[in-house]
């Protein structure tokens, strides 16, 4: 689960009408909502999700990798960020870096955290 972050109305619109987008299957249009919220707000995570998300079903990988990165460092221990990581690390034939991200969603998935919360 995403960690507390408050999102300014237009990041969250942006981020709806990305949703939108990929809900229709318009992915490049997803690209671009999902863009403009996280140049709105740079800590909101669902966007760089998402935004990753996309970008891997567009087929950009790399860049999606960065995207994916960016997620894990603002929610660390957040499992899909993990997993979606590692799908991303497989797809461009990073296997250590995948393995590395799966073993990171696994500790989560068994209640471990990947980095301690602050308290």
């Amino acid at each position: 689960m995403a960690e507390e972050h408050p999102q300014s109305p237009e990041a969250s619109g942006a981020y709806d009408e990305g949703n939108g987008f990929f809900a229709t299957g318009d992915i490049k249009g997803a690209i671009a909502a999902y863009r403009k919220s996280v140049a709105l707000d740079p800590g909101f995570f669902d966007g760089w999700h998402a935004l990753g998300m996309a970008l891997l079903k567009a087929g950009e990988v790399k860049e999606a990798i960065g995207c994916g990165l960016q997620a894990t460092t603002l929610c660390p221990n957040d499992l899909l960020a993990w997993t979606a990581l590692s799908q991303m690390y497989v797809q461009d034939g990073q296997i250590a870096q995948a393995e590395d991200a799966k073993g990171r969603a696994r500790i989560l998935s068994l209640g471990g955290k990947v980095v301690r919360d602050s308290d």
